[in-house]
């Protein structure tokens, strides 16, 4: 009678919790669309203040160099000073994440370093200190990647299957909205400073980049916010908190393939032909196309605008085609194309820029998931890890020489260094092609090819595993018989014949018992 009462008041208080969820808002329903959407919204602006400020530099290229008395050499070690910390943190990110500081804490401890780089950043122009502007970029460069890392994770947490593709094309449409929005208001900032203050000069700069820094306030707002709205679908939905998965194995560089190393050279020669340029590209429209700082601020952002909504289609439309390799091909070559324009013609600079643009959001479409097609899965976090960790090295690089050249050659020879990274990557392509065709990789098989050799090879998968278990199986079957019982099996797969009273499955306490 006890027990029956019990389990009625038991019945009582789920159907009372039941009614209780029931009765809950959607958008403070954790597993409701709605609150998943508000969830997506503080996803997207997480990375905001940082893609915004990452290209401060870029936006006030001349205003820095003037008010701080710099040649580009020095303005690029901005650039330089922000990669400088990624060549490690690659490989470290994701492990902090994982193993010391958790998701939450660790987005809001990378958005602290994020908001504290740029206070940096910006207290070194008001002092007129270009040391410690420096010193703002570097520690502005710890929390930015890593941040990055724990907003995927975060989208692989909260979302799915195929829900997961669109956020992060969403994700990143939102990351080129902020640099787009840097390029193109920056310059309005600092003019409207200089108009409070009825002067030009480093405290100007300063101030225009502590505005700039409201919006790194705002993603740590944000990455609170998530904190919270995760802990608390942590405690009414059972789940745990988010990890980003990576395993990091140093030693797994020596078995990485050939192709792995051309896609290597192709992240590095590609990208160090569109970010410095990038970086340097305001001032040259202004000296050689005549523009107004407002239309150089314009056409220098239409790599950024152009990728945002480009970036989920082509992303779907290489999906849907596979052929990975002609199509990293096809950016490569446009990519190339649209330097050679910018560095021997006069032509209209907006239409190497817009090619420019559809072509770096492509080769980020096909190139990324290619290392998944050419090393196993254990062996990813290493491989992105390192794939991150080359290119923030290069970049480092190359910012420092691309200012050198520009300072003593100009920027006619700047574009035939780009244009030599660009022809780099394009033989890194061709070679990628053969040895992918010579080793029969599928690198380049369309996505129908892909999807057959993906079932074929989850069939032989389970095959294997199924005879492993039936492997297994016998040999439990083996332990319990004696060296007698062992003996008569074998005897009887070679078709011997076996008196009647011989069991294989026999024990030898059995067949001592029998012999009595």
């Amino acid at each position: 009678m006890a027990g029956l009462e019990e389990d009625e008041r038991l019945l009582d208080e789920n159907n009372h919790e039941g009614r209780n969820t029931r009765r809950m808002h959607p958008l403070l329903d954790p597993s409701h669309l709605l609150h998943r959407i508000l969830v997506l919204m503080f996803m997207c602006f997480l990375g905001f203040g940082s893609y915004f400020c990452y290209d401060n530099p870029a936006a006030l290229q001349k205003q820095v160099i003037q008010d701080m008395g710099l040649n580009t050499s020095s303005f690029m070690q901005l650039y330089a000073w922000y990669s400088w910390p990624n060549v490690v943190l690659c490989f470290l990110g994701g492990f902090l994440l994982d193993r010391v500081f958790g998701i939450r804490l660790g987005t809001i401890i990378f958005s602290l370093f994020v908001c504290v780089g740029q206070v940096i950043f910006a207290l070194g122009a008001l002092v007129n200190h270009f040391w410690l502007m420096n010193m703002g970029r570097f520690v502005f460069g710890i929390g930015g990647e890593s941040l990055a890392v724990a907003q995927n994770t975060y989208a692989v947490n909260w979302f799915k299957g195929k829900e997961l593709n669109l956020v992060f094309g969403l994700q990143l449409s939102m990351a080129r909205v902020g640099s787009t929005v840097n390029m193109n208001s920056m310059g309005a900032v600092y003019d409207s400073m200089k108009t409070a203050l009825g002067q030009t000069g480093h405290f100007t700069l300063g101030a225009a980049l502590m505005i700039a820094g409201s919006t790194c306030v705002f993603s740590l707002l944000c990455a609170l916010m998530l904190g919270y709205l995760d802990r608390r679908a942590e405690r009414i939905l059972n789940k745990e908190q988010g990890k980003t998965g990576e395993v990091i194995r140093l030693t797994d560089v020596k078995d990485f393939p050939l192709q792995l190393w051309l896609i290597f050279i192709i992240c590095v020669g590609y990208y160090v032909a569109i970010f410095p340029f990038i970086g340097l590209g305001q001032v040259f429209f202004i000296e050689k196309f005549n523009f107004t700082p407002t239309q150089a601020r314009a056409v220098n952002s239409i790599v950024y605008i152009m990728s945002a909504p480009a970036s989920p289609l082509l992303g779907l439309m290489v999906d849907k085609t596979g052929k990975n390799i002609i199509w990293v091909l096809v950016a490569v070559v446009t990519t190339l194309i649209s330097h050679m324009m910018l560095a021997f013609t006069f032509w209209n600079p907006w239409i190497a820029m817009v090619i420019l643009g559809l072509s770096y959001s492509l080769l980020a479409c096909a190139l990324w998931p290619m290392v998944a097609f050419v090393v196993p899965e254990h062996q990813l976090g290493t491989a992105y890890g390192f794939m991150q960790s080359i290119q923030n090295l290069g970049l480092a690089l190359i910012s420092m020489a691309a200012g050198a050249i520009l300072d003593s050659k100009g920027y006619l020879l700047l574009e035939v260094f780009f244009c030599a990274c660009i022809c780099l990557a394009l033989i890194a392509v061709v070679v990628l092609y053969f040895v992918d065709y010579l080793r029969c990789g599928e690198l380049n098989l369309s996505a129908a090819a892909r999807a057959r050799l993906q079932k074929t090879n989850s069939s032989e998968s389970e095959l294997a595993r199924q005879m492993r278990k039936r492997s297994q199986e016998e040999l439990t079957r083996l332990k319990h018989l004696s060296p007698f019982g062992i003996r008569n099996r074998y005897l009887s797969r070679l078709g011997a014949q076996l008196p009647d009273n011989y069991s294989i499955h026999l024990s030898s306490l059995a067949y001592r018992s029998l012999l009595r």
